[in-house]
């Protein structure tokens, strides 16, 4: 089975937020583009989510999403709350 991997490209607006966001707490994001995954002859797909490591604190995010996962799916924020959690780290 073979798996089709297509890279996804960062929602602009929300990359300028989470920039925005960093600029005010003094730190420096990295960005990583998501992508999709999809099994070839079949409709099973698994959309991998974009990546931005602050204080080598991976963030996960989607296009189109105001909530930030934190290191993996199970815990998340508000876009809004990123700085404030960014300041008590």
């Amino acid at each position: 089975m073979k798996i089709i991997k297509q890279e996804l490209q960062f929602e602009e607006c929300l990359k300028q937020r989470i920039k925005f966001i960093c600029e005010f707490s003094k730190v420096t994001p990295i960005f990583i583009n998501g992508s999709i995954r999809k099994l070839e002859k079949t409709n099973l797909t698994y959309i991998e989510p974009h990546k931005v490591i602050i204080k080598n604190i991976t963030f996960l995010v989607f296009n189109y999403s105001n909530d930030v996962y934190i290191s993996n799916l199970t815990k998340k924020i508000k876009l809004s709350e990123l700085e404030k959690y960014l300041k008590n780290i």
